[in-house]
Formats: structure tokens, sequence, C-alpha cells
């Protein structure tokens, strides 16, 4: 069966990730001034859907697949999500902040999209790597809890999201690597995971601008 897809030339990818590394370095300088830092928090929606937008351009084969994905992760993720600010069943006990945008059930639309952008960008390098699919989960599952382990204290200090006291617990590490690897087979199994330089790029950017938060 001929697949349904887009060849994207090597100069597209360039261009892609030229876009990534350009609006997330304005936003690493836009949050380090303190007179702007609350305007370029709050515009972190749509930096997430501009990233949703290059991820979803960059996909080069099987995009009825990958859209269907895409699909089962955002309702999954945002279930899971869902879930957890309800009952503190998933994660612990937290709660979204304003600067993630509109919500629906105390859940902010654009986590889904965070959750899918995450994953393919972490399956990508695992791709990259050669591994077979269960390391490549649980490898890509380790990328992503290392991700959240960098990002939880700069999300409580941008009002993204706050835990009861402050205090963020191991379960919600224990629930992150559980559901990113649980997701990773169900992509194995949907859409096949892909070796691309995009979504790969993507995540080590994201992991740059969350690193700078932490440390400056």
């Amino acid at each position: 069966m001929k697949k349904i897809g887009v060849n994207i030339p090597p100069y597209k990818n360039s261009i892609l990730i030229g876009i990534l590394a350009l609006f997330y370095t304005v936003g690493i300088i836009g949050t380090q001034l303190e007179d702007y830092r609350s305007y370029f928090l709050s515009l972190s929606p749509f930096n997430l859907l501009l990233s949703f937008v290059v991820a979803a351009l960059a996909l080069n084969h099987r995009i009825k697949e990958h859209f269907l994905f895409f699909l089962c992760c955002y309702l999954l993720s945002m279930f899971a999500e869902w879930i957890g600010t309800s009952t503190g069943y998933l994660f612990g006990s937290y709660y979204y902040g304003k600067n993630l945008g509109t919500m629906v059930l105390g859940v902010p639309l654009v986590i889904g999209l965070n959750w899918w952008i995450l994953l393919i960008g972490a399956s990508s390098i695992s791709t990259f790597l050669k591994l077979k699919p269960l390391p490549a989960a649980i490898f890509g599952a380790f990328l992503m809890t290392a991700l959240d382990l960098i990002m939880e204290p700069v999300a409580i200090k941008s009002d993204f999201w706050h835990w009861q006291n402050e205090q963020i617990p191991i379960y919600n590490y224990v629930c992150w690597f559980i559901l990113a690897f649980l997701l990773m087979l169900l992509q194995q199994k949907m859409s096949k995971p892909e070796a691309n330089k995009v979504h790969a790029a993507l995540f080590l950017i994201i992991t740059l601008f969350f690193i700078t938060q932490l440390l400056f």
C-alpha cells in the first residue's frame, strides 16, 4: 500500500529548525528582562501552538497515522491531566496557573499539544539511536521525565502550574514516566516513530529553554 505523506527537503528542515531557534531565543531573552517577563510568559500558549505547527509541518511520512496518533495522545494526556488536577490520583495535588491560556475543566488546552510535542521529540532521538522498540520507549520516557525534572521548578515561578505547598512529589515523576512510556508504545503501534531532525531539535531547544530559565 502506498504511503501518504510529503517529502521534506533538507533546506526545509533547516528553515523549520531556524524558526524554532529564533522564537525560543526571543523567549529566552524576553523572559530575562524584568519589565517584559510577564508579557513573554503570557505568550507561552502561542509559542506551544507555533511549536505544534512546525512539528506537524515536519512530518514526512504516514501523515494519516500520525494524525490519528496525535488525536489519541492529545485526548489521553488531557484526560490524565484532568484526573490529576481533579483528584490528585495522577501526578499529585496540583493546579494550573494563568500563563498556559484557556482551560477546560481546569486543564489548559495546550497541555495536550505539549505532551505530543515532547513525545515525538523524545521518540525521534530514540529512533536516531536505532534502539529496538522496548528500549526506545523506555529511553524516550526517561528523556521526557528528565525534562520534567528541569521544567517543574521553572513552571512554578512562571505560573504555569503549582503544587500543594509548592512541594514537587516524587510520585509526579513516576506518573510522568509511566504515561510517557505507554504513549511511546502506542506511537510505535499506530504511527511508527521517525528519525525526524526537526522533532529532535525541538526537544533539545525546549530543554535548553528550560535550563536557561532554571539557571538565570
